[in-house]
């Protein structure tokens, strides 16, 4: 299976989770813990906290975490390219 049909496969709400169970792994393999990662993101203690149990988290909260944990070039390639979702995209070359 490929991690295209993986991603569409999930709710908003199982991709929020998704995420932030990803980022909770990260900053555990490397060590930071939840205040450290607030310290170091700008982002409040609570603010990781909730994320970490919830997934909800304001989109500069997430991207400032992002920076934090070196995973700004992840960010960087997000929505980047944009797979056609019918045919009539490809033939028409549709933006």
């Amino acid at each position: 299976m490929n991690a295209n049909y993986s991603f569409l496969s999930k709710t908003p709400g199982e991709m929020q989770d998704m995420i932030a169970g990803r980022l909770r792994a990260i900053r555990r393999k490397r060590k930071v813990s939840q205040k450290r990662l607030s310290e170091l993101s700008g982002v409040s203690l609570g603010s990781v906290k909730r994320f970490e149990q919830s997934g909800e988290i304001s989109f500069l909260s997430l991207i400032k975490i992002a920076y934090a944990l070196g995973l700004n070039g992840e960010l960087e390639h997000l929505f980047e390219e944009a797979p056609p979702l019918s045919i009539e995209e490809i033939i028409h070359g549709q933006d």
